[in-house]
């Protein structure tokens, strides 16, 4: 056994992160079993499923290009579902806005045209 000083240090391996292997894509299914149940908007949620099903098993069979192929069209199939259920109520509630405002000022102007006027037509009699 060495006790002689000063001893010398070997030097220690850097200790970083692993190196980065390549991550398996998300698959979407959550989301777009959430569009296919509440917000099925023109079957897109239903597409969305599909596609989401397929990246799945893609993923777990190990056809990780496949896997990223149907996930992106799972994605993309479902922001359309989501967009299209929450912009088309918007825009049907605004239609239905602007249709009560309009009718109502309609209505304010033609109370004047439809009142019957008795104090005109009286004195033409007399």
């Amino acid at each position: 056994m060495d006790t002689s000083y000063p001893r010398e240090e070997r030097p220690r391996p850097k200790q970083g992160p692993p190196p980065a292997a390549p991550q398996a894509p998300r698959d979407h299914l959550l989301w777009a079993i959430f569009n296919t149940l509440y917000m099925n908007f023109c079957c897109l949620g239903f597409v969305a499923l599909a596609f989401a099903v397929k990246a799945r098993d893609r993923k777990v069979s190990g056809d990780v290009e496949a896997a990223r192929h149907f996930s992106s069209k799972a994605r993309c199939y479902n922001a359309l579902a989501t967009a299209g259920s929450v912009v088309l109520p918007l825009l049907l509630g605004a239609l239905i806005v602007t249709g009560v405002i309009h009718l109502s000022k309609l209505a304010q102007d033609s109370v004047g045209f439809f009142t019957y006027q008795l104090s005109g037509s009286v004195d033409e009699d007399q």
